[in-house]
């Protein structure tokens, strides 16, 4: 057999070799994610996210923060953000650590970025909802989630987050009315029948 031959079945053997080490490293992380095991999840592709893989450092980064690793996390989503500054996943995905430490500016920060970009991004706006909730902002928490409720009519959490704007506002009349329409959504939502409940 020539020397050309052999190298070339060499190469053959190296190429499929690591596609097939690439194949099992995906596989394993996916298996341990679905066993809980996020650990152990994040350590079988921890090499990749160490290069410049950009899907490997968004899936790290999102498993670091479903161990509760939100400083390593948040590293990580920076990174992805460095290797693509248009990725709305990973604008997206920083929000996920940022709301776990109640870090609301942040929040804010990369969902209007996201929403510069994709008007009506239903999870960039639910999470800048978030923020105004968790900051307190009544008056612009109702603003914000009164404009989608025309967007997204069917919508329970939109509702919700306006019944609980107007309602802490003081505004009864509107927030029973908003929580009488998540009701018909979500019959059993917890917030909607406490508060109808009592007012």
């Amino acid at each position: 057999m020539s020397s050309t031959k052999i190298t070339t079945i060499l190469f053959l053997f190296f190429i499929s070799f690591t596609c097939y080490a690439g194949d099992t490293m995906w596989k394993q992380s996916q298996r341990f994610e679905e066993k809980g095991d996020y650990e152990q999840a994040a350590s079988a592709i921890e090499h990749a996210a160490s290069t410049d893989n950009e899907y490997a450092v968004l899936r790290y980064a999102y498993l670091k923060y479903k161990q509760g690793e939100y400083n390593d996390s948040i590293e990580y989503y920076n990174k992805a953000i460095k290797l693509n500054a248009k990725s709305l996943d990973a604008k997206l995905g920083i929000t996920l650590p940022y709301i776990a430490q109640g870090r609301w500016r942040q929040v804010k920060v990369y969902t209007r970025q996201v929403l510069t970009k994709s008007d009506w991004d239903y999870t960039a706006h639910e999470r800048l909802m978030m923020a105004e909730d968790g900051d307190k902002k009544w008056h612009s928490l109702g603003r914000h989630s009164g404009k989608l409720t025309t967007i997204y009519p069917t919508d329970a959490t939109t509702l919700a987050y306006h019944a609980r704007a107007k309602a802490r506002l003081g505004n009864t009349p509107v927030a029973s009315a908003a929580y009488k329409k998540v009701l018909m959504r979500e019959p059993d939502h917890a917030e909607a029948n406490e508060y109808l409940e009592n007012n």
